[in-house]
């Protein structure tokens, strides 16, 4: 066969041979695209059928008592002249706050996880379930809450039986996987809405001093929708829906979760102990950045300094120093301080945890009996005393409300040395830290932290409320 012919008839060949491709192609991948294009809008339908009559809209109501704001002019020439004896001026009104939001009944017992600062001060709790039942009053209590991580648990106390939902493995999902959030956002009950997981493992995003780990979705969530479901496609729940990032105050695709498998921990303390007792080392830190790591001689900027031991703590006892930087626990790779902290948090109370550090240059495992919170107050309180010549509790959510404070975050001094940084700034009792650097304090245990990673003869800026006045001003506190 002549040369020419052989190369025509292998042409045709060829393009035959492309063609059958073709079309063998179109009849393989058509209907198995639109299969999972079925599969897809049936899952999200099947999750919402079965999802939807577990998921509750919660009411709540906090009534407050608050300082009269004219209290601080009282003595005041030009206040007596328009107002009269001060003595007849009552001194404190009573308000009442109203809010919503979502919960999720989580087994027959009745037992409704959802967000802090849904039900956090309240003192009236609606729940609505989707079948029409509405629980209130006496119905409804608060089994316990974690501000920590802004979850809370309460309980419907009539009997079931109850729908509910079960918690997945959070840390099986992956970005790029589609979701599905359920939540009554602005009051529009049993709104559905689906997107994917934009991210993981974001922190930053509320009090610098919570446990943060959040889950990021695109799904739409708005005011209202706090406390409900992000759910798989397997009808689990891997995040609790808490907050959003957004300069209108609605959906700008920037939403907030918490995983389950925190949740699913937090939920086993409340139940067992009406609080969390997480674990303790006893070591503040702060992030590795790109001057540090090259000082180190890190590899990358990943990993926990150890900025402070707290003396006496777990930490301290293993022999940890300061300069140690965290590279590994348990035998997994450390990423940031928060990721660290979190992990420590989750660990039982005396269980020995194996950190991988590096000291001088050089690695080596360090092993740490994991303490208590009450081992954590007691050398919090002592170190904040020895250092800085304060005594601080806790702002009550009354005392808040008295102040008109829009936070219930804040300490109340207790005891002040006048020969310390915080004495010789002018504190006295009864005064309350707010913030730090701009960073709100919500315990001892964060005013330590915050206090330890500035340097020593640092003008620090301590937000705080005169009690005397009631009036906020910032004060500068040159740090020991």
């Amino acid at each position: 066969m002549p040369k020419k012919h052989l190369r025509n008839v292998l042409y045709l060949v060829f393009v035959l041979l492309l063609g059958a491709a073709f079309v063998l192609a179109t009849q393989v991948y058509t209907p198995q695209a639109q299969i999972q294009q079925t599969n897809l809008v049936t899952a999200i339908e099947q999750v919402a059928k079965q999802a939807v009559p577990a998921v509750v809209h919660i009411e709540v109501t906090e009534r407050q008592e608050i300082a009269n704001p004219l209290l601080p002019f009282e003595n005041e020439p030009f206040f007596k002249y328009f107002f009269g004896n001060p003595n007849k001026m009552p001194k404190k009104f009573k308000r009442e706050i109203s809010g919503l939001g979502t919960g999720i009944i989580i087994d027959d017992s009745g037992h409704i996880l959802t967000n802090y600062h849904v039900v956090g001060g309240a003192t009236d709790i609606k729940v609505l379930l989707a079948d029409g039942r509405e629980f209130t009053g006496n119905s409804v209590k608060t089994v316990g809450t974690d501000p920590k991580t802004d979850l809370a648990l309460i309980q419907i106390v009539e009997k079931g039986p109850f729908p509910h939902l079960s918690l997945g493995d959070s840390n099986k999902m992956e970005v790029g996987q589609w979701v599905v959030a359920i939540g009554h956002p602005r009051g529009l009950d049993q709104t559905v809405t689906q997107g994917i997981i934009s991210a993981k493992h974001r922190t930053g995003i509320s009090d610098p001093s919570s446990y943060q780990d959040y889950l990021q979705t695109d799904a739409a969530i708005n005011p209202g929708n706090s406390g409900g479901p992000l759910m798989n496609l397997n009808g689990e729940v891997i995040g609790i829906n808490a907050a959003i990032l957004s300069e209108s105050g609605g959906f700008e695709g920037l939403g907030f979760a918490i995983p389950s498998n925190i949740a699913a921990h937090i939920t086993q303390e409340l139940i067992k102990n009406g609080k969390v007792i997480r674990g303790w080392l006893g070591v503040s830190l702060q992030s590795i950045t790109p001057e540090l790591a090259k000082s180190f001689g890190l590899s990358s900027n990943k990993g926990a300094l150890v900025a402070d031991v707290v003396k006496g703590s777990p930490a301290d006892r293993a022999g940890m120093k300061h300069g140690d930087v965290v590279i590994a626990y348990q035998g997994n790779p450390v990423d940031d301080p928060s990721s660290f902290r979190n992990s420590v948090s989750l660990a039982p109370v005396g269980s020995e945890v194996k950190l991988t550090v590096v000291r001088n240059g050089a690695k080596q495992d360090v092993t740490v009996e994991v303490g208590s919170m009450e081992e954590q107050e007691k050398e919090v309180a002592s170190s904040l005393k020895q250092q800085f010549g304060i005594a601080v509790r806790p702002l009550a959510p009354q005392e808040a409300a008295e102040y008109g404070l829009e936070s219930q975050s804040g300490l109340v001094v207790t005891e002040v040395d006048s020969k310390g940084p915080f004495g010789k700034a002018g504190f006295e009792k009864d005064d309350i830290i707010l913030q730090v650097e701009n960073n709100p304090v919500d315990g001892p245990d964060t005013l330590l932290a915050l206090l330890s990673t500035l340097k020593q003869k640092h003008e620090a800026t301590v937000l705080a409320v005169d009690h005397k006045s009631g009036q906020s001003t910032a004060v500068q506190i040159t740090l020991p």
